[in-house]
């Protein structure tokens, strides 16, 4: 089913696509951190005298030049010698919380499934319980300062999490994130705003190193998951390693909502996806200068599977690294795949269907934007 919508002359441009009300589900939190923040991280940690003074060196020079990118093979690497180290206590976890919901808000995002791997951070006494609440306690001071504000329906973010099983952890330790998620899942007693409900766990990834690890372990956690009443979604088919008959099967047995990424399905599990509905989280500007897909924007596969009936999602995988707002996504298929303006919108809208939330308060959202002057 190919994109329907309004079609004028008014060309897709940048005012366009940060005004349109956006939905973002594949968001990692330690890859959507902007050099920005962790330069201000950096420099705070760097002038306290209770700080290391062998610090990890600017930002501006450990990581690459902007504008230059890793390859999935490379990638894992920015996070496990820089970021991690650099973002490992309450305080920097909770301002780079706070300033990751903040960047999505000013490009326009008023949904937001902020994915994170629950870290254990001996050093400072953080448990994996306590990073979530940590996480959740920065989303919560953010709902509430928007609350007190007043401000419009129309210019709030509502924030949730998903939790992420990495593939090189054990079982047991799958074990205890489904856990956690359950424990943060449950919306609270009293009736939350009608339009923006208060942060909370919505479901549980996998996500890590596509080339490591045997991902049918998790099958327990995962039924698990969904016993719970927790949502799943899946990074599927990113390399050419991961994506082999035997492990994509094992993971659509477990009855995943969405996939993820979704760049090398066998011709043979696609008719499966789509007549499940599934709905796909595919991140334009990371495949293509991760190197995970071949032949430029053109040529990514959401030009195939947009033609379908799965609910298609734009989102950013790692905005901190890929450097492209959400809003530069939408511009990004309007000029490689001939976009009109109500085909964004229509874009937009099928994107909010595959939320695990705030599906109605964003069908509202968008449809007043498809009725405006903007449109």
């Amino acid at each position: 089913m190919a994109l329907s919508g309004i079609t004028n002359d008014l060309p897709v441009n940048d005012t366009f696509t940060k005004a349109l009300p956006k939905v973002e589900l594949h968001a990692h939190l330690s890859g959507s951190i902007s050099r920005a923040t962790l330069h201000t991280i950096w420099q705070k940690k760097k002038t306290n005298p209770n700080d290391d003074k062998n610090i990890l060196s600017d930002p501006a020079i450990a990581l690459k030049p902007a504008g230059t990118f890793p390859t999935i093979l490379s990638f894992f690497q920015i996070f496990n010698d820089y970021i991690y180290n650099l973002v490992n206590d309450r305080d920097s976890i909770a301002y780079a919380t706070r300033s990751v919901v903040e960047d999505f808000q000013r490009d326009g995002v008023r949904y937001l499934e902020l994915r994170t791997t629950p870290r254990n951070i001996p050093n400072a006494g953080i448990s994996r319980e306590e990073y979530v609440q940590i996480v959740l306690e920065a989303l919560t001071q953010h709902h509430k300062a928007q609350l007190a504000s007043g401000a419009k329906d129309a210019d709030v973010i509502e924030v949730h999490l998903i939790l992420s099983i990495d593939r090189t952890m054990s079982a047991l330790e799958a074990d205890e994130i489904v856990s956690i998620a359950a424990s943060h899942s449950q919306p609270p007693s009293t009736p939350p705003e009608p339009t923006l409900p208060p942060p909370r766990v919505l479901a549980i990834d996998l996500c890590g190193n596509p080339t490591k690890g045997d991902v049918s372990i998790f099958t327990p956690s995962f039924l698990r998951a969904k016993t719970l009443g927790l949502n799943t979604t899946v990074h599927f088919a990113e390399v050419p390693a991961s994506s082999t008959t035997t492990e994509l099967t094992t993971l659509l047995s477990w009855s995943p909502s969405r996939l993820g990424h979704c760049c090398n399905i066998p011709p043979a599990l696609k008719p499966i996806i789509a007549e499940r509905k599934l709905g796909l989280e595919l991140c334009l500007s990371c495949n293509v200068l991760a190197e995970m897909t071949q032949g430029g924007f053109e040529g990514h596969h959401f030009g195939e599977w947009v033609a379908t009936e799965c609910p298609v999602a734009l989102s950013t995988d790692d905005v901190g690294v890929f450097e492209s707002a959400l809003s530069n996504e939408y511009l990004i298929a309007a000029r490689a795949f001939g976009l009109a303006r109500g085909q964004v919108v229509e874009l937009a809208k099928r994107g909010a269907r595959a939320g695990f939330a705030g599906r109605e308060r964003m069908g509202r959202l968008i449809g007043e934007f498809r009725g405006s002057e903007k449109c």
